[in-house]
């Protein structure tokens, strides 16, 4: 039985890892707001008995307040392992560029950074094949599929 590795769709591969390595970016550089409850009772309109719902706004606060920044973590923790499998270039690259400052262009990557500098045609060869990668971890994770990223024949 042969495996074949699947076409992407460069452009829309970019696109697609380009978004996930922004989501890591904000949530290493903003700052989680914790929610607190409300402990001043208010008046809640019911008509006709009982509605049969209950809600406990303190154990619904509490659990947003530990499950939304443990999220957070496992996710950056995730794109940080992905990327220590990669080899050292893209690493740098995808570090670099994608993972530190907003204010990172690719011209300041491969003229500055790669030592020594590589051509504009040699940084795009290597972020291309550090996005495929990327993008067939990110899958097998679950965390991005791969139907609308394949090359239409």
């Amino acid at each position: 039985m042969e495996h074949m590795l699947p076409e992407l769709d460069r452009r829309k591969t970019q696109t697609a890892v380009e978004a996930l390595l922004e989501k890591y970016r904000i949530y290493k550089t903003i700052t989680f707001e914790m929610r607190e409850s409300g402990i001043t009772a208010s008046y809640t309109e019911r008509f006709h008995g009982p509605t049969n719902v209950t809600s406990d706004q303190t154990a619904q606060t509490a659990t947003y307040n530990v499950d939304v920044p443990a999220a957070r973590i496992a996710y950056c923790e995730a794109i940080d392992s992905i990327v220590d499998r990669l080899n050292e270039r893209e690493q740098l690259l995808i570090r670099e560029r994608y993972l530190k400052h907003d204010d990172v262009f690719d011209y300041k990557v491969y003229n500055h950074l790669f030592d020594p500098p590589v051509s504009k045609d040699t940084y795009t060869k290597i972020r291309t094949k550090a996005f495929y990668k990327m993008a067939l971890v990110f899958a097998d994770k679950g965390i991005l599929k791969l139907t609308g990223l394949q090359k239409s024949s």
